[in-house]
């Protein structure tokens, strides 16, 4: 091949990467449901390399967007997408279950506590062989299904079709919210609202509006999107962990 086509052969792979027109990208969306507009992204684990990040092991250094594009581009590849996925305490790790490419770094945690992990049920997203779920954490428990990947957070959002017993449709607890939830046809569901929200309305996108049987809450005040197929790159965003979706970088 001659340079002349190699350069053209990498400007149109690298096409692939570049940023498109806010609301116009092939995976990502604005939503509007009820009193809130929403960002939702869609991704089929079965064709989309899926994978859940914890900060490296030693690091009390909060992950980053852009420290997580530097990790994979030392291996050839790039991240497509990323938000917050889960709990942590003050050094950075995680308050529930983590597995990272096979490995539990963190057990599976059926405690009572305070705050919104302990809203029980809570629950926890896994990625494995080509498929993803969202369980409640009892279930999770007694089903154990394989997961090279895995985080636990909480409250559920919606629990085999119905929405948390806790949520009131007209609460006054508002805030940024971020979620994720398994569409009927087995692709995953990830939401981010772009203004404050009551766990009700978020939880009614993913049942009403998108049709998820299961749902779980990622988090709030710190709730964070990168996304450049629309623009968006949370960069100042620091988080414990980071639900990703990879692709391999031309050569």
């Amino acid at each position: 091949m001659t340079l002349r086509h190699r350069l053209s052969a990498l400007a149109l792979a690298l096409s692939a990467f570049a940023p498109a027109a806010a609301g116009a990208g092939h995976h990502c969306r604005d939503v509007d449901h009820l009193s809130g507009t929403y960002t939702v992204c869609t991704f089929d684990p079965a064709l989309e390399a899926m994978r859940i990040y914890g900060v490296p092991d030693g690091s009390r250094e909060p992950a980053t967007y852009g420290a997580l594009r530097d990790r994979l581009r030392d291996d050839r590849e790039a991240l497509l997408f990323g938000m917050n996925a889960g709990m942590y305490h003050p050094d950075y790790s995680p308050v529930g279950l983590l597995v990272e490419n096979g490995k539990e770094r963190s057990p599976l945690n059926r405690a009572d506590g305070r705050g919104n992990f302990f809203l029980k049920p809570n629950g926890v997203f896994f990625v494995g062989r080509g498929a993803a779920g969202v369980m409640e954490t009892g279930a999770f428990a007694a089903a154990r299904p394989e997961a090279t990947y895995a985080t636990q957070s909480g409250p559920m959002l919606v629990i085999d079709g119905a929405i948390h017993p806790r949520f009131l449709p007209q609460g006054d607890s508002l805030n940024i919210r971020n979620g994720v939830g398994i569409l009927p046809d087995g692709r995953v569901a990830f939401a981010i609202s772009r203004r404050p929200v009551r766990f009700h309305d978020f939880a009614t996108l993913f049942r009403d509006h998108l049709g998820c049987r299961n749902a779980l809450y990622l988090d709030g005040s710190i709730s964070s999107l990168y996304a450049p197929e629309v623009r968006r790159n949370d960069r100042l965003a620091q988080m414990g962990t980071v639900v990703a979706v990879v692709g391999t970088l031309p050569y």
